[in-house]
């Protein structure tokens, strides 16, 4: 291999897209663009990461066909990260059954996590978990085995499984330090706080107090009833009349856990076997909870990958984006499709609970 390239791969594997762009800034060859690409993404100009790692795939002649993988995979990277979470699965299965039939396990491995990670970001955790169940990270390097228990905890987080949770990052935060690439242990950083900060208000007939995961997950397991409220607060007459005719089959739903009977102020439940009903409402109090919950995690979001992943229609949460921005709690970049939304995390606060996810215990 061209001992320049080779020293900007180490540089980038290491985290250091700068020194990597000091060795290839200049080339325009194949291998170069590919790796100014991935130093642009690293660097976070993900617009002019993409346009160098495209150059890159169409500059590999036809017996570089890994090569041409391997930069499909960078350009998978860089719209998850963007969040176009509309990209191609396809291509990117191509490209990992083409690492595969090469030999390159690593690459291939890294095009499993990035599906998974889509999988996770659109709340499909069966898939996700089908598809990391496959994979066996002990034979990689460390920041591999990293991303491997990253998308473990996250998997366990988002199924309200703190032990296993806590576990995994433990293990992604030794790997993170073998790796010694500083962004790896930040990120693992910060995956752990989702355990140390509140994840819900919990609501009971006296009190209102502010729970961690851990603490929801015991709930699911004790003998006490527990209702969500984490959808609309604002009642007109249509909602009325739909409660009137879903409160009927929530009675048959709910038949062998409470009643609900009807009062003067409203509807109460009355547990027929637990000790308590309790709610467990969003942490923070807002209409468009959902919304900010993914725009929390610091990355740009365009409105139609939120309302991918939200499961609603565009012109619904572009709505919701509006009554933010009108608030002054996101911010839009950029405009027409290349506009973006961004807001500062929510300090003090977890969102797990809002994300896309069945929720139940165990």
């Amino acid at each position: 291999m061209d001992p320049v390239i080779a020293a900007a791969a180490r540089a980038l594997a290491a985290g250091d897209p700068l020194g990597a762009l000091n060795r290839v800034a200049l080339r325009d060859d194949a291998s170069a663009l590919a790796l100014r690409g991935i130093a642009m993404a690293q660097l976070g100009d993900l617009v002019r990461a993409k346009a160098l790692l495209r150059r890159a795939a169409r500059a590999f002649g036809p017996d570089d066909a890994a090569a041409r993988a391997r930069c499909v995979v960078a350009e998978a990277e860089v719209a998850l990260v963007a969040r176009e979470l509309g990209w191609p699965a396809k291509a990117l299965d191509a490209a990992r059954t083409t690492l595969e039939r090469h030999g390159d396990r690593v690459n291939a491995a890294y095009a499993r996590y990035l599906e998974v990670r889509r999988l996770l970001l659109l709340g499909r955790l069966d898939e996700a978990e089908r598809a990391v169940a496959a994979l066996d990270a002990s034979p990689f390097p460390p920041a591999a085995r990293a991303a491997h228990e990253l998308v473990l905890a996250g998997i366990a987080l988002r199924r309200v499984r703190t032990k296993p949770a806590r576990a995994a990052l433990a293990r992604a935060e030794r790997a993170a330090s073998d790796a010694g690439i500083p962004t790896l242990t930040a990120e693992v950083e910060r995956a752990s706080l989702v355990l140390t900060t509140p994840a819900a208000r919990l609501i009971g007939r006296d009190t209102e107090r502010l729970v961690l995961l851990e603490e929801v997950e015991a709930l699911f397991t004790s003998n006490t009833l527990v209702g969500r409220a984490f959808g609309a607060k604002r009642a007109d007459e249509s909602h009325r009349a739909r409660l009137r005719v879903e409160v009927g089959r929530l009675r048959t739903a709910l038949r062998t856990l409470a009643g609900l009977n009807a009062t003067t102020r409203g509807f109460v439940l009355a547990p027929r076997r637990a000790r308590e009903v309790v709610v467990l409402a969003p942490p923070v109090e807002d209409e468009h909870a959902s919304v900010l919950a993914f725009l929390a995690d610091g990355e740009s979001w365009s409105s139609s990958a939120l309302a991918l992943a939200l499961g609603a229609s565009q012109r619904t949460v572009q709505r919701a984006l509006d009554s933010l921005a009108a608030a002054g709690k996101v911010q839009s970049l950029g405009r027409g499709r290349a506009r973006r939304w961004v807001t500062a995390p929510v300090s003090g606060f977890t969102t797990t609970l809002l994300l896309p996810a069945p929720l139940r215990p165990g």
